[in-house]
């Protein structure tokens, strides 16, 4: 860089413009800091109806009441003051309002790389991949059961795509290796192969704390007290249920302080009314009811408002991406998290189809634009999601990754740095000239406009000069080139031989009690 730099003093102009071609030709893989919005939000309620979603929220709360299916939980209910009669505990609302009074509402993830710290609440918001296909489409787009190789390579492209933010978790399951030991693995796989932040199995109790024993020889236990390095996602069953599983793996993630996800499974119609704002409700009360038992578990243990949005077909009963009513409850989810003053997490992209088709196209992008409207924090499934989270393709993958970097430069709003200097450049050009050869654009082009590498906006002739590819070839051409110029982020040698040992040990107590390539 330095000689670049020599060149370009001795060249002048002319080096100034070889130097921008240097870099335009040099790949940039260097993540994204963490998106501050500078949009408006899309709020469509006004505050008579946040206040009639709350008092609706809190009714069911009271009235109804939630099943709490762990002894553990009831108990620590019981001490908190809530009227619990059976497995149903019934939560007053001033309870509930004194509880998530304590959740951050923003807080900084810690990377293994530093410069990949990303802030999360208010306008602070990241891009985190999907999670949790049992099926993938391939460098080849075949529809096929993934192994861990394949868990890695889109670990290795999550890393490489500036807009996202984390390396996630298990974006496919490895069938390669037994349920029992799989988290393992996984969570080696997103620390092995990225050092962004990333996600951690709560696939049972024991499962989570396996993972935060690995973050804690990744980073030091006493780290872990005060900072948040991953995140936890507890699934409701809806209607209105929290189960044993889930609550465990909440524990596990408060007690050590590291942020979940309270996330009702919201299937709109079938597990909720068939109305858009009482299911918002529904859920709203369902979320309350596992944020406020975060604070039970720990005072100001950080937390997330966190919600699986899909309606259902009333003509077949399968979930649906893209749909308007998905946009709006996106919307009112948002102005419900503020008004509590926690962050929230929306799921991305989302796509019905069976391959990576104009149906996927379109439901994804509705979607993702709605979501940034909604001002969304953690904005998990950004990359991948098709067949209705059946399957990650990876074509899609590498799309949606430059979509969701699309939707972060409009979120970061106008630029106004360069106002003067291109208004002055109005002058120079005057009537009828054109601005492609002035200074400005020469110096402003490549930030002045977003030039998509996957999109072709060549003339027909010139697409089909160069072969007629459409996008899913041209994206799997892309996937294969950047896992070819991958370059790993070495893991700090002792820590890594510690990670293995460690991996090692609970495989060994751990029973390979279940079938490997088992159905599940």
């Amino acid at each position: 860089m330095s000689e670049l730099k020599e060149s370009t003093k001795k060249a002048g102009r002319s080096g100034g413009r070889i130097a921008r071609k240097t870099m335009r030709n040099t790949p940039n893989f260097d993540m994204l800091p963490g998106l501050t919005r500078n949009i408006p939000l899309c709020e469509v309620m006004d505050e008579e109806h946040v206040e009639r979603i709350d008092n609706a929220s809190m009714s069911i709360l009271e009235d109804v009441g939630v099943v709490f299916r762990d002894d553990i939980a009831l108990e620590d209910w019981k001490k908190a003051g809530a009227d619990v009669r059976g497995e149903t505990v019934h939560l007053d609302r001033g309870l509930v309002r004194e509880l998530i009074k304590t959740i951050p509402s923003d807080f900084t993830y810690h990377a293994r790389n530093p410069k990949n710290n990303v802030r999360l609440g208010g306008k602070h918001s990241v891009f985190v991949p999907m999670t949790g296909a049992p099926f993938l489409r391939d460098l080849d787009d075949v529809r096929r059961n993934p192994v861990l190789e394949d868990l890695a390579n889109f670990h290795k492209l999550a890393h490489m795509m500036p807009a996202l933010h984390s390396s996630a978790h298990h974006i496919v399951e490895p069938y390669d290796h037994p349920i029992s030991q799989r988290h393992l693995r996984i969570t080696y796989s997103s620390m092995k192969h990225s050092d962004k932040m990333f996600m951690g199995m709560t696939t049972s109790p024991k499962n989570a704390e396996d993972v935060l024993d690995m973050c804690a020889i990744l980073f030091g236990e006493e780290f872990l007290e005060n900072h948040p390095v991953t995140t936890g996602n507890c699934n409701g069953n809806s209607p209105l249920v929290w189960d044993e599983t889930m609550l465990g793996a909440m524990r596990a993630f408060c007690k050590r302080n590291q942020p979940v996800l309270c996330s009702p499974f919201v299937l709109g119609g079938a597990n909720t009314p068939a109305s858009v704002a009482p299911s918002v409700a529904q859920l709203n009360a369902e979320a309350l009811s596992a944020l406020a038992y975060t604070q039970v578990i720990r005072k100001g243990a950080p937390a997330i408002y966190g919600h699986y949005l899909a309606t259902v077909s009333m003509k077949s009963g399968a979930p649906m991406a893209g749909t308007p009513e998905i946009s709006l409850m996106n919307f009112m989810i948002g102005q419900m998290a503020r008004y509590y003053g926690v962050p929230w997490r929306t799921s991305n992209t989302l796509g019905g189809a069976k391959t990576f088709d104009a149906q996927a196209g379109y439901e994804s992008a509705t979607t993702l634009s709605a979501v940034m409207h909604a001002g969304a924090n953690y904005i998990w499934h950004s990359a991948g999601w098709n067949e209705a989270g059946m399957h990650c393709s990876t074509a899609k993958f590498i799309v949606d990754a430059e979509q969701c970097a699309m939707a972060y430069r409009m979120a970061e709003g106008p630029r106004w740095d360069d106002f003067d200097t291109a208004i002055a450049a109005v002058s120079d050009v005057g009537p009828g000239g054109h601005y492609l050869g002035h200074p400005h654009t020469l110096e402003n082009f490549e930030r002045g406009f977003f030039m998509p590498e996957l999109f072709d906006n060549n003339s027909i002739e010139q697409w089909q000069a160069d072969g007629s590819v459409e996008i899913t070839e041209r994206a799997l051409k892309h996937a294969r080139k950047l896992l070819k110029e991958y370059q790993e982020p070495k893991l700090d040698i002792a820590k890594n031989e510690e990670l293995l040992e460690y991996i090692a040990r609970r495989e060994r107590e751990i029973p390979a009690a279940d079938a490997l390539n088992q159905d599940y």
